[in-house]
Parts: structure tokens; C-alpha cells; sequence
């Protein structure tokens, strides 16, 4: 998907400027750091389109957070949820989770306590979203 945003021709204009407006922002765990995939390519986009892809990785047998915990998706995404969670206001935000089914309690470790501070609960904005065709979840 990052392909057809930021490099092959189906996400190109005529005149060669990118279709896509917005900001993708990549969250990618692993276990290890030469188990990263696409790394060269995440530093291309990001030099070449710097205000519209981010990127971050969770190395969780390398990485810890400020507490001490090894670096998961969830414990990454905690460094911005005041970010990710004004994104996740705007209509034109879509969420993308790939991956082991325990990501979803993750999402709701990260997001449920920013969801209360504004008097919601994380279940039921997330469903909000599924409904509105803004959360996608593919897990196994």
C-alpha cells in the first residue's frame, strides 16, 4: 500500500505529483532489527515526501520504553497518543492493524485511557470507526 502512495505510477498525477494528500504514518513491530522489512524504502519515502509518511518501529527484543517495557506496537504508539488521537478525530482517518490477534488489546491499552480523558470508551469509538469504514483489522 505504501507503493501505490509514494512510488508506482497508479498513485501518480500526469504531471508526476502524488494522488495521495495525506499523512501515512507506519507502525512496525518486530522482533529484532534485521527482521525489519522495507526499511530502505520507509527512508525513501520519508526524505521525499517528509510531511506525508512517518514512520516507527517497535524492536521488542532490543527496545525498551521509558518504563522499561519491552517495545511493542502499543507501547510505540503510547509515545504519540495525544497525536494518533487527534488523527483518529478527523473523518478522513483511516486505521490498518496486520497482524497477531493480540493487537487489538493493545489498541485498547494505548487508547483507551486518552479516550476516557474525552469522555469515550475505546470499544465503542473503535466500533464508531469500523462502522464508518475507518478501522480495519486483519489479524490471525
Amino acid at each position: 500500500y505504501m507503493r501505490l502512495l509514494f512510488n508506482d505510477k497508479a498513485g501518480a498525477n500526469a504531471d508526476g505529483t502524488r494522488k495521495f494528500k495525506g499523512l501515512a504514518w507506519l507502525f512496525m513491530g518486530v522482533p529484532f532489527s534485521k527482521s525489519l522489512l522495507y526499511d530502505d524504502e520507509h527512508s525513501q519515502y520519508k526524505a521525499k515526501y517528509p510531511d506525508q509518511f512517518r514512520f516507527d518501529y517497535a524492536v521488542s527484543r532490543e527496545q525498551k520504553n521509558a518504563a522499561g517495557q519491552k517495545m511493542y506496537i502499543q507501547t510505540k504508539m503510547a509515545e504519540y497518543t495525544e497525536d494518533l488521537w487527534q488523527l483518529m478525530q478527523k473523518p478522513n482517518t483511516h486505521i490498518f492493524m496486520c497482524g497477531l490477534k493480540g493487537m487489538e488489546s493493545g489498541m485498547e491499552e494505548c487508547f483507551s485511557p486518552i479516550a476516557q480523558k474525552n469522555g469515550l470508551d475505546w470499544k465503542e469509538f473503535a466500533k464508531g470507526m469500523k462502522k464508518e469504514g475507518r478501522y480495519h483489522v486483519e489479524v490471525y
